[in-house]
């Protein structure tokens, strides 16, 4: 499996001198595209109602236990990076730490997993989960993860979202109970303007 892993990595990793559009398209996806995430959050927090609300929290903690896993994967089992192994060119720093599952591709798609769970939000999560797939390319393609990085991100993703809905009596309706107060509390002159939802 590893060295599959590895020929695919080849296969999608940069050359040594890559295409200029091409390196400046891969760093924007794989630096930047992220902050789509809280961005996203943010604002439909502010502009929605409960129900949309408790599954933009449950999103958020779906990503959050996907992180949190993650963290486990890497503590029991560390994955080297490709530059760890010195295999490909890497075109980006990082830490070199486990590289699977990836990080960012587990949040994204534990968000827009749990999106797609939710009639609402349902167009949102389809076009976040479709966004990973250029963002995995890109982590690959600057060197910076395997392939098999992105399979475990979907995977433990999956989970994430799994626990959440699953625990979402016990686990998100205290914690949306608590963010509402602090919300009320904090945007009162707004909601009062009407700017900002109550």
């Amino acid at each position: 499996m590893e060295k599959l892993n590895e020929a695919l990595f080849l296969l999608i990793n940069a050359s040594e001198h890559p295409n200029m559009v091409a390196l400046l398209l891969a760093k924007f996806l794989a630096e930047y595209a992220i902050f789509l995430i809280p961005i996203v959050l943010m604002l439909g927090w502010l502009r929605s109602n409960d129900s949309v609300r408790k599954t933009l929290l449950m999103a958020t903690v779906a990503g959050l236990a996907g992180l949190f896993i993650n963290q486990l994967i890497g503590f029991i089992w560390l994955h080297p990076r490709p530059f760890m192994v010195d295999i490909g060119h890497t075109l980006i720093p990082h830490v070199a730490d486990s590289s699977f599952p990836s990080d960012h591709l587990t949040m994204l798609w534990a968000v827009s997993f749990s999106f797609i769970c939710h009639r609402q939000c349902r167009s949102m999560g389809m076009m976040l989960t479709l966004l990973g797939i250029p963002m995995a390319w890109a982590r690959i393609y600057l060197g910076v993860h395997f392939p098999f990085d992105m399979v475990g991100a979907a995977f433990v993703a999956s989970v994430s979202v799994w626990f959440v809905y699953k625990g979402k009596r016990w686990l998100v309706e205290p914690i949306y109970n608590i963010a509402t107060s602090i919300h009320v509390r904090l945007f009162r002159p707004l909601i009062l303007r009407g700017w900002v939802q109550k």
